[in-house]
């Protein structure tokens, strides 16, 4: 198998400032580690608050100047289908980065991330064309419309797990809408994005409209979410990181998109397609090594048929292929960083410590020194565990028995987390209902996972707010503009028409 080599700028990269590569002004750096080895594949700046603020003034005096904002939808468009171009000429490359930053393997990154960050940006060119006002009918002497306009410059921060998708589906919309970007993206895994800017520039995106800075959340975070030239904040991350960034952009009075932690729970009914529905939970877990925030990690069955459900886990999850993200044939690869799979190890042990029954996996593997987590079924968990409770972020499923469809329905909800929940089902009146009661941005029924960028995801409770997707995303990276003349009076109405104007006003306010 021919190993792949990042292309000299990303192995020892710099960041993406007014559309061109820009030095650090600190000396720090921040390794970039491949999960498969552990080995240091790159090194990328340790940004500081002064190249934010380079990246900053680029991005408004970009939005100030109308390069981009200045076009017509149809001509953003029209830049917006190239880059998708571009995308999938560089398919394969692109996979390879993200399947070397991320652990991901290669077949998924083929498949998936770079397909899907191809078709937002499609999605968003088509979008462009329809940013349209309406004119409202009022009883006014005047005429009245409204008009959508871009906010100015967006702030993305983005997370490990995803890390072409995630940022993908912020610029493609604030672009398409005619805002700038400053891209903040996980230190761990920043090399799609560096991959990114180059393509935007190559496609005719001008100078200044999307930048990277790369960087410790923990020393850039704050700054940028409040930074006095930033418009909007859009996030996805943890619950807790986004409560904090909310709160430091409320201080700020920036308005915040939010996509946060999630815990799905996947409920297998009794008249359930068993054999499909096992292959849909299987899916639904291991999907990304579980690093998938609408993945699902929570299984609810019902109850006569739970033993037998068991039994197809634990002859089914041991044989999903597991290993080198490199080999074609690998569904779970590696955890992203050691950060996650310590993290994964004490979720596990607290539930075997609690009273939970290990029906396969259980450890952690020993592969080449990466960080590599046995796919994990564990039965018989106690609700109130952290594996239940909380979000472990891995190839970890743990199973719950339920009897009545009021249980299964209760115990889906019985968490913090609102982003997504399944129901396999034969009974499509049940469906409805179970869908209709379940707290989640997003229901999958006798599926998993299914996706497009014309449909809108996101979370109720700890899991966020605001949308990604979908025309319901374009909207938050717009704002709404009122405009109302007043019209002449009538030639007919002589002098008395300004006094009846006036009254007019008088009563309407």
């Amino acid at each position: 198998m021919t190993e792949y080599r990042l292309p000299d700028h990303l192995r020892e990269a710099q960041h993406h400032i007014n559309g061109r590569p820009a030095a650090s002004t600190g000396s720090a750096t921040i390794p970039v580690l491949d999960p498969a080895t552990g080995g240091q594949i790159a090194t990328v700046p340790a940004g500081t608050t002064t190249d934010l603020d380079a990246a900053a003034d680029a991005a408004h005096e970009a939005f100030r100047s109308g390069v981009w904002a200045g076009l017509s939808g149809r001509e953003r468009s029209r830049v917006l289908i190239r880059v998708a171009e571009l995308f999938r000429e560089h398919a394969e490359e692109m996979a390879q980065v993200e399947s070397l930053d991320v652990g991901k393997p290669i077949s998924l990154a083929r498949a998936v991330d770079v397909n899907t960050a191809a078709d937002t940006y499609e999605y968003a060119a088509s979008l462009a064309q329809h940013l349209d006002g309406a004119v409202r009918r009022v009883p006014l002497p005047a005429h009245a419309y409204t008009q959508r306009e871009p906010l100015g410059v967006v702030a993305a921060i983005t997370p490990f797990n995803f890390p072409l998708i995630l940022s993908t589906s912020k610029i493609a919309m604030a672009l398409a809408a005619g805002n700038t970007v400053v891209h903040k993206p996980a230190e761990d895994t920043p090399l799609s994005a560096l991959f990114t800017a180059g393509l935007l520039s190559q496609a005719g995106v001008p100078d200044g409209v999307y930048n990277v800075v790369t960087g410790y959340g923990t020393d850039l975070g704050d700054h940028l979410t409040a930074h006095p030239k930033v418009s909007k904040v859009a996030f996805t991350g943890s619950t807790q990181t986004g409560a904090h960034v909310a709160a430091v952009a409320g201080q700020a009075l920036r308005p915040v998109t939010a996509e946060l932690g999630g815990n799905a729970a996947n409920i297998i009914f009794a008249d359930a397609d068993l054999a499909q529905a096992v292959e849909t939970s299987i899916s639904a877990f291991v999907f990304n090594t579980g690093q998938f925030c609408m993945g699902g990690p929570r299984l609810l069955v019902e109850r006569g048929v739970y033993d037998q459900v068991l039994e197809a886990l634990a002859g089914a999850v041991p044989h999903v292929p597991f290993g080198d993200p490199k080999d074609p044939g690998t569904v779970i690869g590696p955890l992203a960083n050691r950060r996650q799979l310590e993290k994964v190890t004490a979720a596990v042990e607290q539930a075997k410590a609690s009273g939970a029954r290990v029906v396969t996996g259980g450890e952690p593997a020993e592969i080449n020194g990466g960080f590599f987590y046995r796919p994990t079924v564990l039965a018989d968990v106690a609700n109130s565990a952290d594996a239940v409770q909380q979000e472990v972020f891995g190839p970890v499923l743990t199973v719950q028995p339920f009897d009545t469809e009021q249980e299964a329905i209760e115990l889906a909800n019985s968490t913090d987390y609102g982003l997504a929940s399944g129901i396999q089902t034969g009974n499509i009146s049940r469906a409805h209902r179970v869908a209709d009661a379940l707290d989640a941005g997003i229901i999958w029924v006798n599926a998993w996972g299914m996706l497009d960028p014309a449909m809108p995801f996101g979370g109720v409770k700890a899991s966020g707010w605001g949308r990604e997707n979908g025309p319901e995303q374009l909207e938050a990276y717009t704002r709404t503009k009122s405009v109302i003349i007043a019209l002449e009076p009538a030639p007919d109405q002589g002098t008395s028409s300004s006094t009846d104007t006036a009254d007019s006003a008088k009563d309407h306010s």
